[in-house]
């Protein structure tokens, strides 16, 4: 029987299609998929080449919605990790830690040795990757709370921790942010007291001004921008506004009504040469922006953390298909007193979560014409209501009833 080794030091691949120089690890890939023609299947080969620079770079940081409950618990976890900070709970002495990290607290296994038993080794040892502990951290919020009494507020986080961290947050302070009350809930406008002034373009250039003194005051080598600000209405798509890059610019100049703060970030993000990472369900990567993005040669991500409900959405519905069982209802609901529950709690914000959790369902339904026909779906009902005393402590249920063998019922 063989048994479990973990390799913690770094390691060199011996192989033709892998070399190393100074600064780099240059591999070659065979990617194999197949093309399908009427009823022919035709196996394909694209050979590609991937080059991984070997020193990380000095990194900065910069999230939308700094102040808020994602942000300064963000912010707050990096600093208890980078001074190993220890504090006491109930239960007893906690240690600062990444659970909950795929990059830091997951391990990849590599094979095994010569006694056949299996290697595994952490994921941030796969290719020189950044760690968390090195960030530099700086962004934007419309309330301009120092991320001291934000991190008291949000009500995370222990008491003791909070106490300990105190001092290393109560300096770093959001700058001014893009405020476009149209996109996000009205109950949203009492926070706003750090808000930016000026046309839509005007606005947009701060913004990169903001990147690059950021860049410049700390010496980093690259920006990274993660919008953990708001969910915000979808945008309409629309010809002559959002649909091109030279239109979504435009726009942006001329101050068009459909253009979203997120969308506004990330255009000035790419003109600035950084990746911008969406962390919420609203359609910031309108078309525009992704040409945008390839013309300039920027990486965009995301439309969602996806993170508590909608994960096990996803990784239920995807057992349950693939398994040949047929979701035939699912209803899910949660209730959560944040202040994300609180934008979550007008109907425009609240439908751009409801398509979110709605796609996971659609694209494995699509993916079996044995269990659906063309246009049929599950009964699907997201609930999400807000209810202040229980904070930032989300409660989530869902229920999943299954069509099985022979007419049976299935629920989950």
């Amino acid at each position: 029987m063989s048994s479990y080794k973990n390799l913690d030091g770094t390691f060199k691949v011996e192989s033709a299609n892998c070399k190393y120089t100074k600064d780099s690890i240059i591999s070659d890939y065979s990617y194999d998929t197949t093309v399908v023609e009427g009823n022919t299947v035709k196996p394909q080969t694209t050979k590609m080449q991937f080059k991984t620079e070997r020193n990380v770079g000095k990194t900065g940081v910069m999230l939308v919605g700094l102040g808020g409950n994602n942000g300064c618990t963000c912010v707050a976890g990096a600093i208890a990790n980078k001074l190993g900070l220890t504090w006491e709970t109930k239960e007893g002495i906690q240690k600062a830690n990444y659970w909950g990290s795929l990059l830091m607290a997951s391990t990849v296994k590599l094979g095994h040795d010569n006694q056949g038993n299996s290697v595994y080794t952490p994921m941030s040892n796969m290719l020189p990757l950044l760690n968390p502990n090195d960030i530099v951290w700086g962004g934007w919020d419309i309330n301009g709370t120092n991320l001291g009494d934000a991190m008291k507020r949000s009500k995370v986080l222990d008491y003791e921790l909070q106490t300990k961290l105190y001092p290393y947050m109560k300096d770093i302070t959001p700058l001014p942010s893009i405020y476009f009350p149209d996109f996000i809930a009205a109950n949203q406008g009492e926070r706003a007291d750090n808000i930016l002034t000026g046309t839509k373009q005007e606005q947009m250039e701060q913004i990169r001004k903001d990147i690059k003194d950021f860049k410049a005051k700390n010496g980093l080598d690259q920006v990274i921008l993660l919008w953990t600000a708001n969910t915000e209405r979808f945008s309409a798509v629309e010809e002559g506004v959002n649909d091109t890059a030279e239109n979504i610019l435009s726009s942006i100049e001329m101050g068009e009504a459909e253009v979203s703060a997120s969308t506004v970030f990330a255009v000035a993000s790419i003109l600035e040469g950084c990746t911008f990472i969406n962390g919420s369900p609203q359609n910031t990567f309108v078309p525009g922006v992704i040409e945008l993005a390839r013309q300039k040669k920027v990486f965009i991500a995301g439309d969602d953390f996806k993170s508590g409900q909608t994960k096990m959405k996803s990784v239920m519905v995807d057992f349950l298909v693939s398994a040949g069982i047929k979701p035939v209802s699912i209803v899910s609901y949660n209730h959560l007193g944040n202040n994300d529950g609180k934008n979550l709690s007008a109907p425009s914000q609240f439908r751009s979560k409801e398509i979110s959790k709605s796609n996971v369902v659609d694209d494995m339904v699509a993916s079996n014409r044995i269990l659906f026909e063309e246009d049929e779906h599950p009964d699907h009902v997201v609930v999400i209501k807000y209810v202040p005393y229980v904070g930032d402590s989300k409660r989530a249920m869902d229920e999943y009833t299954s069509e099985i063998f022979m007419g049976g019922k299935n629920t989950i």
